[in-house]
């Protein structure tokens, strides 16, 4: 009979306060995912710069089973561009809007989450800044530059 009266007051319990969380803080943290979900991820401050679209696209396009996590109490213009990136991918991705999820610059804007435990050790963009390659626009060489390049070898 204890055992039954445990039960009805831990579903009294779920129905008042919801059912308990696992780590919340953590959660909280990287947006609603376990840290050790996380492949890659990106600070308030880092997406202001605008410095590190390319390693975190690139990491998008590595990895198209993953979603993406999106703080969306940030300004649009600056989480557009990985908006669209997803899009292009046909990434799932989720925009979290929620007032816990705050916009100082040590907060988390942008983070990539498998669906399993991965444990990458480093998941800050700044250390994927020198794995992906930037694409560099370089226009055809006419024929009259390889003709000016053949005489100056």
């Amino acid at each position: 009979m204890a055992n039954n009266s445990n039960n009805v007051d831990s579903r009294l319990q779920n129905a008042i306060h919801g059912t308990p969380k696992l780590n919340p803080d953590e959660q909280r943290r990287y947006l609603g995912t376990f840290r050790e979900r996380v492949a890659i991820s990106m600070t308030v401050s880092q997406i202001k710069t605008h410095q590190y679209e390319v390693p975190f696209v690139a990491q998008l396009k590595k990895h198209p089973d993953y979603q993406l996590l999106i703080n969306g109490n940030i300004d649009q213009h600056l989480i557009g561009p990985y908006l669209k990136a997803a899009s292009q991918e046909s990434l799932k991705f989720t925009i979290k809007t929620d007032s816990i999820y705050t916009t100082n610059d040590q907060d988390l804007a942008l983070v990539l989450a498998a669906p399993d435990s991965i444990n990458v050790a480093d998941i800050d963009v700044a250390s994927f800044q020198g794995q992906a390659p930037i694409k560099e626009e370089t226009k055809p060489e006419s024929l009259l530059d390889k003709l000016k390049n053949s005489f100056r070898n």
